[in-house]
């Protein structure tokens, strides 16, 4: 089984272009360019020195031993919220950031829900001297008010987004109307999700957690390869670089985590695999919530990185195969997890991680087993929303 895009983009049946025309130019200046440049010393030397330097890469891989003691398997945790702007974020724009430059860009905008893209990209404009504009729903600047101020002081202009949920979905949204209207700017897309060649290139620049995840493991525990990987997924990036050089590893089990929301059923939802079908958002062929008549239906998480009504081409493909096993959290075990990792390991994980540490009580687990969660980001951008939950 093959899980690289195509020539198309195409993951299985998922995945492909679906642009207006207008912005055609600019996709296909990308997919022409992107695998020469990422494949290029130049880019390497720079990518390498900037993760290693400037990020301060490779994150750590933590043995999580009252957690382990607790769920009697052996537990790491990968720690992406140890990385500068605290998250996993931060691989994928400056890979971006440097691919833009090869391709002359001056003018640089981005999605964002939970506000750690926007500030990942925000940084790396401000690094590189570029001009920046993110997109963020209304109901996320609110809710995510640090990072919107993070953006600012970055020298970001952040535009909100007022229709459907003012939530990521409707980021995503104003951001190509822009891009439609201002086809002379890089979008630097945040997670696997968008037109081919964005779902492989994020993927590409996110594979480095796998990557690193093989070596700490042989350091650590003699093999390259844990028995299970679990990570978070909205959109998905960060479960696809944590899952990237483990794909072709049958033996590695690999858990997708949704946000569940109020529960699978309530409504107030954002379990894609679960609730979802077969169609086509912000310019790719994906499961999305939608209902009889084509219309997306709004999605709900408690964390603002998850409510996105879709999944990155390369998730679904590994939903319908079976690849990966889709799971889900609710808002509550979210928060429970949340706060059982920081009184017992003194970690605040953000709540898109936390979602991926609540599935620990529903496996099971065995006591030779090494699992690895991956720590996608840090818990203080979230900090409003724990505080109004201490009675966990």
């Amino acid at each position: 089984m093959k899980f690289e895009p195509d020539n198309n983009g195409y993951y299985g049946q998922f995945g492909g272009a679906f642009i207006p025309e207008l912005l055609y130019p600019n996709v296909k200046e990308l997919e022409d360019n992107y695998l020469q440049i990422i494949n290029s010393k130049e880019f390497q030397t720079a990518y390498k020195d900037l993760l290693k330097n400037y990020v301060g890469r490779p994150s750590p891989l933590y043995l999580a031993k009252r957690l382990s003691a607790k769920y009697g398997a052996t537990i790491y945790l990968k720690r992406e919220d140890l990385n500068h702007t605290g998250a996993h974020k931060i691989n994928n724009t400056i890979g971006q950031i440097l691919i833009a430059k090869q391709l002359n860009k001056t003018k640089i905008i981005a999605e964002t829900g939970a506000g750690q893209h926007g500030v990942a990209t925000a940084t790396v404009c401000a690094l590189m001297n570029l001009e920046c504009i993110v997109f963020m729903g209304e109901t996320d600047i609110k809710r995510q008010a640090p990072n919107v101020a993070r953006m600012k002081m970055l020298g970001a202009k952040v535009i909100p987004a007022v229709s459907g949920s003012k939530t990521l979905k409707d980021a995503t949204n104003e951001a190509i109307r822009y891009w439609i209207q201002h086809p002379d700017t890089y979008y630097l897309i945040g997670s696997v999700v968008g037109p081919h060649p964005y779902p492989d290139m994020v993927a590409r620049l996110q594979a480095v957690i796998s990557e690193e995840m093989k070596v700490q493991l042989k350091e650590q525990t003699g093999k390259e390869n844990p028995d299970t990987i679990i990570a978070c997924v909205g959109g998905g990036s960060n479960a696809a670089g944590a899952f990237y050089h483990y794909l072709n590893d049958k033996d590695v089990e690999l858990i997708a985590v949704e946000a569940a929301g109020l529960g699978v059923h309530s409504g107030e939802s954002a379990a894609t695999s679960q609730l979802g079908e077969v169609g086509v958002i912000h310019g790719s062929k994906t499961i999305l919530m939608q209902d009889e008549y084509g219309q997306i239906i709004e999605p709900y998480s408690i964390s603002a990185g998850l409510d996105y009504p879709g999944v990155g081409p390369l998730h679904a493909y590994l939903h319908e195969t079976k690849r990966a096993k889709f799971m889900n959290a609710t808002d509550k075990e979210a928060l429970a997890a949340a706060y059982e990792l920081t009184r017992m390991e003194g970690i605040i994980p953000a709540l898109e991680s936390a979602h991926a540490l609540a599935v620990l009580p529903k496996l099971s687990l065995q006591k030779e087993q090494v699992v690895v969660v991956n720590l996608s980001g840090r818990g203080d951008k979230d900090l409003e929303t724990y505080t109004k939950h201490l009675s966990y």
